[in-house]
């Protein structure tokens, strides 16, 4: 395994990075389809034998759960890894139980580390942009998370990039603790973060550890044009149904397994590969639902992808609505 730094930071993450969304076993809800602790230990053990040492979670994924699998499996081992999380969504009914608030960031975290079982967290990053709350509430807050120990590293996700520009600024000008980070919405189905929120962070020096990497799994070849489509996954996850299946994502999909087929590679292998090879990309974050599939995609690290490969992928690609901020 390679280990890279994360943006200009002195820290150090696998070139993988395992999004915990999959773990969590919730029986209800959005995250229904979700692995409990019986079967997420085996894939986080095995991503930490394979040299992984990057885990990303969030208080809102299956309402805590995932931060409970993950802290129960990794007891022990907590000084080899980079454990991060995220605060923003709605975690109760009450009006102070979301957003980026100094309370509810406060108790965010709080929360998080009972959770997780731990005294501090390696990176813990704004989920998405709060427009009810100031962005120097919220960045002095971070600041004193920092300070205090609660966290070594904050980072940001998906968000416009002239809202990203003004709180680096921001931090600058009243030197506060800067985003290390940038968790965006990229794979080669979806690429518009090309446009300005990657040169910003080439620029800058943030790292990207983008979400999704395999378009929610479509990228992986598991789906057919003109075919229904079928799946715990696909059954219960709206926003899978919603983002993609379009026509020009087949077109994208159909170069995929041209290329994985002259390597004889998978498609999600040649995907992942194609997101390692970008500038400025430090961790792509992946969601595993297998054993397997974590062993198939830590493989795809090796795969080598040409200047004319890339260039073959990409070509498909047509510009699309923004999606992900919210």
């Amino acid at each position: 395994m390679e280990y890279v730094r994360l943006g200009k930071s002195g820290l150090k993450v696998s070139r993988l990075c395992i999004g915990c969304m999959s773990f969590g076993g919730a029986k209800s809800g959005y995250f229904k389809w979700t692995l409990g602790y019986e079967k997420a230990a085996p894939i986080i053990k095995r991503a930490m034998d394979l040299g992984v040492n990057f885990f990303d979670t969030a208080d809102m994924y299956s309402d805590g759960k995932s931060e409970e699998v993950l802290g129960r499996v990794v007891r022990g081992h907590r000084n080899d890894l980079v454990i991060a999380t995220k605060v923003y969504n709605p975690m109760g009914p009450g009006p102070n139980d979301r957003g980026l608030s100094r309370k509810h960031i406060r108790d965010g975290i709080k929360r998080s580390l009972e959770r997780l079982g731990m005294d501090h967290v390696d990176l813990y990053q704004i989920h998405r942009w709060d427009y009810d709350s100031p962005i120097q509430e919220t960045l002095s807050t971070l600041d004193g998370l920092v300070k205090d120990g609660r966290t070594s590293y904050i980072g940001a996700s998906s968000m416009w990039a002239w809202q990203f520009a003004e709180s680096l600024d921001l931090s600058e000008r009243l030197g506060l603790e800067k985003f290390v980070s940038m968790q965006n919405h990229y794979n080669l189905a979806y690429r518009e973060e090309e446009r300005e929120m990657i040169p910003l962070c080439i620029s800058r020096g943030v790292g990207l550890i983008p979400w999704s990497p395999l378009a929610r799994g479509f990228l992986s070849g598991k789906y057919q044009r003109n075919k229904k489509a079928s799946g715990r996954r696909y059954k219960g996850d709206q926003l899978l149904k919603q983002r993609f299946f379009k026509p020009g994502d087949f077109d994208v999909l159909d170069r995929v397994m041209d290329v994985a087929g002259e390597k004889k590679v998978t498609p999600a292998q040649v995907a992942l590969a194609w997101i390692v090879h970008k500038p400025a990309v430090t961790s792509p974050i992946v969601g595993l639902s297998s054993v397997e599939q974590l062993e198939e995609l830590v493989a795809a690290l090796d795969v080598k992808l040409s200047p004319d490969d890339i260039k073959r992928l990409e070509e498909p690609y047509k510009p699309r609505a923004i999606e992900g901020h919210s």
